[in-house]
């Protein structure tokens, strides 16, 4: 783990991502470790009024289609309330689990977060493949391939012809 700024320690790609058991907007848990079990998991944290979550999310839904199931999970990771985050996966259309961090924001610290959308791709090993954070056209298109790769799917193509998409928007 490497020092942001600020003094926290931010995980990086190649380190062991910190494991958590967060609870869904219903009460129901939900364990990384868990989720490890069955394939790789994409983590997916997020603040509800930030503007680039809300442009980063229904690309993350494109990725939950193509990668997601059995083997591969996805996890948003909330920074608000069991109401606002229901209508945020509710107006973006987010069908893959989301679950609340606590008001001290602990699974976001200890993930080291500065900003959100930060999206973490962690490997059965527990280890982080890769990383996005904001939004990063390419970041998000690695994340894809190593899905397809992890799950034994054909790669998908994230972005559709035509669709005019920033290579990057800070979160």
């Amino acid at each position: 783990m490497s020092k942001a700024r600020n003094g926290v320690v931010t995980v990086q790609p190649w380190q062991k991502a910190p494991l958590f058991t967060l609870r869904d907007a219903a009460g129901n848990p939900d364990s990384l470790a868990e989720e490890l079990k069955k394939g790789p998991v994409v983590v997916a944290f997020f603040k509800i009024s930030c503007p680039v979550c809300q442009f980063t999310f229904p690309f993350l839904e494109r990725l939950y289609k193509a990668y997601g199931g059995p083997t591969a999970t996805f996890l948003a990771v909330s920074q608000d309330d069991a109401l606002d985050t229901r209508e945020f996966c509710a107006e973006y259309r987010i069908t893959f689990s989301a679950l609340l961090d606590d008001e001290d924001y602990t699974v976001s610290n200890l993930y080291g977060l500065t900003n959100v959308p930060s999206v973490f791709l962690i490997g059965t090993d527990g280890i982080v493949k890769a990383t996005s954070i904001g939004f990063d056209k390419v970041n998000l298109e690695k994340i894809g391939a190593e899905l397809a790769a992890a799950t034994g799917r054909p790669a998908s193509a994230l972005f559709r012809p035509g669709e005019v998409v920033p290579a990057q928007k800070p979160g």
